[in-house]
């Protein structure tokens, strides 16, 4: 039988790999759903109610402009890619882990609040504790009830419009990633009304969005947008060919009276471990570095085709890859199905929602697409 000094030097080896994957796991679902424009959702709609009829421009004129002093709510998110499974925080069982790294897979439940432009928190709620991102004007904490610790980042001069303390990704919420969707829609792209429908006990319009290209691994985004304020309220990606959404956010509550300020204070229980991070505002300089390190990341990336049929190739991060800074040095990429062709060979990885290829030579291809069309993209 295990010790607990073993089972929490599994737990810690676990967490490591969890992250290690997600390194380069996260970046490749987002790029893939950012190409085609697909975001999260959930199916927690129902009933269909009477509601004056309005067109899908109307709507996205409607939701473009939609303004809410604050909120309050329970979003419930899903995610099935259909991913080769991961070392999760909570193996096995019904438990329900409350590590943001965990999002990529499962059934979670968050409480959300905003107030204003600087003013948000995200909770996630898991079976034995509760991680928690805040930002308050120019501070922000990200915190752990079960790992019993805190990073407190403080912002001098002008603060970013969005704020992740620490390297784990921010939970986001309906409509974060409905906006998201939004800012995709181009050409390639129909735009429709669907059914009226009820979404945490509140009536409101289905937007649709589906690629016109059936090379998509895509099949439509569903966006549950507020009759009374434009708000989303619930955001829905299908794979082609599926009926039930691969990811998934929607509220099952919502309130959208503004939460009291105290709401968006914290301070760490006693015991807690605490991380001290001070930010000042970017220097003229600092922005001229930026942008020269953004000019220089957009000559090495290359994107092949348009809209939800694009393919992004980019060279791998060597420190996902492994020490050798190809797709053989990393345990987690050689548990992968190798895939070789003309284009050269790699390592596959296939979800229901996007497909990539890391290469032996280093590079990443990734596309809301099936796999052949990334070997056609290295190819060229």
């Amino acid at each position: 039988m295990a010790s607990p000094a073993d089972s929490q030097q599994t737990a810690n080896r676990n967490t490591r790999q969890r992250r290690r994957m997600l390194a380069w796991v996260a970046p490749l679902a987002a790029a893939a759903l950012a190409v085609g424009g697909g975001v999260l959702a959930s199916n927690n709609a129902s009933a269909e109610p009477p509601l004056p009829k309005k067109t899908a421009q109307q709507l996205l004129t409607a939701v473009a402009g939609a303004k809410v002093p604050g909120l309050s709510g329970t979003v419930t998110e899903t995610a099935n890619l259909g991913l080769p499974s991961l070392p999760t925080g909570s193996q096995g069982g019904p438990m329900s882990s409350s590590d943001f790294s965990d999002l990529v897979s499962g059934t979670h439940t968050l409480k959300v609040w905003t107030s204003g432009q600087d003013k948000s928190r995200v909770a996630l709620l898991g079976t034995y504790g509760e991680s928690d991102l805040i930002r308050n004007g120019k501070q922000a904490w990200l915190w752990s009830s079960k790992d019993k610790q805190a990073i407190h980042t403080r912002y001098v001069g002008s603060a970013p419009d969005s704020m992740q303390p620490g390297d784990l990704s921010q939970a986001q919420t309906p409509q974060q990633l409905a906006e998201q969707a939004l800012k995709a829609i181009d050409p390639t792209t129909t735009v429709s009304v669907s059914r009226n429908v009820t979404v945490a006990g509140r009536p409101a319009y289905e937007l649709v969005l589906a690629p016109k290209d059936d090379r998509s691994l895509v099949g439509q985004v569903m966006i549950a947008v507020d009759a009374k304020t434009s708000t989303p309220l619930q955001v829905a990606v299908t794979a082609d060919g599926q009926t039930k959404p691969a990811l998934s956010a929607g509220f099952t509550k919502i309130d959208f009276a503004v939460p009291d300020a105290s709401t968006f204070s914290f301070s760490p229980p006693k015991g807690t471990k605490v991380t001290q991070h001070t930010v000042t505002a970017p220097s003229k300089r600092d922005r001229a570095d930026a942008r020269k390190h953004a000019k220089d990341a957009a000559s090495k990336t290359t994107v092949v085709g348009k809209g939800w049929t694009s393919v992004v190739i980019a060279k791998a991060d060597q420190t996902a890859l492994g020490k050798s800074g190809k797709s053989g040095g990393n345990a987690q990429l050689q548990a992968l199905p190798r895939v070789s062709g003309s284009w050269g060979s790699g390592r596959l990885l296939s979800g229901a929602l996007f497909s990539a290829v890391i290469t032996d030579d280093g590079r990443i291809a990734v596309g809301a697409v099936r796999p052949q069309l990334l070997y056609d993209a290295l190819q060229k």
